[in-house]
C-alpha cells in the first residue's frame, strides 16, 4: 500500500494511493498513520480490505498539499558514509561500523514544500535516501530477517545538509543536519511488502534539471537490515521512528571546486525507484 497524508501543515489528513493512482480518503477508518497505526496489523487490514472491495471514496487532488506520510515521528537515526562511492568521493574511508547521528523530528517536512536555506549558510547541500519507518518495537535484534520483520515501510527522504556547520564548526555533524526543513519526506509511505528487496532501488537527484546522484541501494556498506539490526543494539527503535540509510555518491561536497552548494532560487527533485518523487525550491530563512 501507499499510504501518505494531504493537507494544510498541522491538519494533514490520511489517504491511500491506490494502483490507478487515485487518491483515497482514510479518515472513516484511521485518525491518521503514524506508529500506533503501524504497529496495529487489525487496522491495517480494515485499510486493505476496504482498499480491495473498493470502498474508499476518491478525494480531488487537485491543489491538495502533501504532507510528510508520517505522523508524530518519535526520532530520526542517521546513517553518514553508509555508500562505497559516496565514502569514495569525499576521501573517507568506508566506516567499519555504521556511522550514527541524528535529526530531530521537527526538520521533517512534506516532499514538495519549501526547503529554507539557513542564515549564514555557504555551503548547503543534496542528499537523496531511502528511509526506513519502523513498525514493530525493536531491541537487541538478533539476525537481518528479524530486523526486516520489524520494518513497516519505505520512503524518500532528503537529507539536507549544512556542510560548513557540520564539518568546520566543531563538535558533531548535528549543526549542519537539524535546521529547520532539512528533512523533506514522502510522498508516500510504501509498506514493507510491495519492497520485496531493499537492495535493487535506484536513486537519483537532480538540481535545476541536472543529474547529480543516481545510484542503487546495491551500493550501501551496511544494507537496510544490518543497519536496523545494528542501531537496535544501541538504543530502541519504536513503531514510527525513521532510520536514513545514507546517499551515494553525487552530492556537491565530493564535486571539484567551486562546489555548486545549493541556493535560494535552485530547484531539487528526487526519486528512488516504487516510492516517488520529490520537488523542492529553495529559499532564504
Amino acid at each position: 500500500m501507499k499510504l501518505l497524508r494531504v493537507g494544510t501543515a498541522g491538519a494533514e489528513r490520511p489517504a491511500l494511493l491506490d494502483a490507478e493512482g487515485v487518491l483515497r480518503d482514510l479518515s472513516g477508518i484511521v485518525a491518521d498513520i503514524d506508529g500506533a497505526l503501524l504497529a496495529d496489523d487489525a487496522a491495517l487490514g480494515r485499510i486493505r480490505s476496504a482498499a480491495e472491495a473498493g470502498e474508499l471514496p476518491a478525494l480531488d487532488a487537485a491543489g491538495l498539499r502533501v504532507g510528510p506520510p508520517l505522523a508524530r515521528i518519535g526520532k530520526v537515526v542517521c546513517i553518514g558514509l553508509n555508500y562505497h562511492d559516496h565514502a569514495t568521493e569525499t576521501g573517507a574511508e568506508p566506516p567499519a561500523e555504521p556511522v550514527i547521528f541524528f535529526k530531530a523530528a521537527d526538520t521533517v517536512v512534506g516532499p514538495y514544500d519549501t526547503v529554507l536555506v539557513p542564515r549564514t549558510s555557504e555551503k548547503t547541500d543534496w542528499e537523496v535516501e531511502l528511509a526506513v519507518v519502523i513498525g514493530r518495537t525493536a531491541r537487541y535484534l538478533g539476525s537481518h530477517e528479524e530486523a526486516l520483520a520489524h520494518v513497516a515501510g519505505y520512503a524518500v527522504a532528503h537529507d539536507v545538509s549544512e556542510r560548513a556547520f557540520q564539518i568546520e564548526r566543531g563538535g558533531t555533524w548535528d549543526k549542519g543536519k537539524n535546521c529547520e526543513t532539512f528533512n523533506p519526506l514522502g510522498p508516500w509511505l510504501v509498506t514493507s511488502d510491495e519492497v520485496p528487496d531493499p537492495q535493487q532501488l535506484s536513486l537519483k537527484l537532480w538540481v535545476n534539471g541536472e543529474l547529480k546522484q543516481d545510484g542503487s541501494t546495491a551500493d550501501q556498506i551496511f544494507p537496510v537490515a544490518e543497519v536496523v539490526r545494528y542501531v537496535s543494539q544501541f538504543m530502541t527503535l519504536y513503531p514510527g521512528d525513521v532510520v536514513n540509510t545514507g546517499t551515494p555518491a553525487g552530492v556537491a561536497l565530493g564535486q571539484p571546486e567551486p562546489k555548486p552548494f545549493l541556493r535560494a532560487g535552485d530547484v531539487v527533485e528526487l526519486e528512488i525507484e516504487g516510492l516517488g518523487r520529490q520537488r523542492q525550491e529553495l529559499k532564504d530563512a
